[in-house]
């Protein structure tokens, strides 16, 4: 194993993951609305949806996919209308005492997946990543192998952490005024977060 290469590679992984995107303020907005234990669901959901597609992008059925141009645009037009569906119940997500009443449907296991599984950013990114730094030398396939490995531990790493720092802002005391600030703060951020991400 070539520990030059496969430090970079953690160091490239760590900064590509865990920069800005929809899952990160979708996993911020969660932990905000459930907490750390209620938003672990959605966490596990959307982690599960993200290994599933750092591994079609191992094992090569991306490119594939990006040869169907009208493939990505049905991944990505499904994404978009579940990342606006999400930025609203967000924003509008109760504020006060029944805040805390409130299941957040949004926050399903299901809807992590479909987040993750559609998501283009991470299938480019996964992309980027498993092209370069060779980790293990003469065996292509090991190399891959153990990429994945390697990207789907920075993955659950670094949302863990998102999701903590939602969790973290539950915590304060805020007034209803507050509150609802920071709700529609969070909604428009996985709206501008999609954006990016997407145009």
């Amino acid at each position: 194993m070539d520990t030059v290469a496969l430090g970079i590679f953690l160091t490239a992984a760590v900064g590509l993951l865990g920069s800005p995107s929809p899952a990160i303020a979708a996993l911020i907005a969660v932990g905000r609305a459930r907490g750390l234990v209620g938003g672990l669901p959605y966490f596990l959901g959307l982690q599960l949806g993200l290994a599933t597609a750092a591994g079609i992008t191992a094992a090569g059925l991306f490119s594939l996919l990006a040869a169907f141009p009208s493939a990505l645009r049905v991944m990505t037009i499904a994404a978009t209308v579940y990342l606006i569906y999400l930025a609203y119940r967000i924003a509008s997500s109760p504020v006060g005492e029944t805040a805390q009443a409130s299941n957040g449907a949004h926050a399903s296991p299901a809807a992590g997946f479909l987040l993750g599984v559609t998501n283009p950013k991470a299938y480019l990114a996964f992309a980027s990543l498993l092209a370069s730094y060779t980790v293990i030398k003469g065996s292509a396939q090991q190399d891959t192998l153990t990429k994945w490995f390697l990207l789907v531990a920075v993955m659950i790493v670094v949302d863990i952490v998102w999701l903590y720092v939602g969790a973290f802002l539950r915590g304060l005391m805020l007034s209803p005024n507050s509150e609802r600030v920071l709700n529609v703060t969070l909604g428009l951020t996985v709206l501008i977060a999609a954006g990016l991400a997407f145009v």
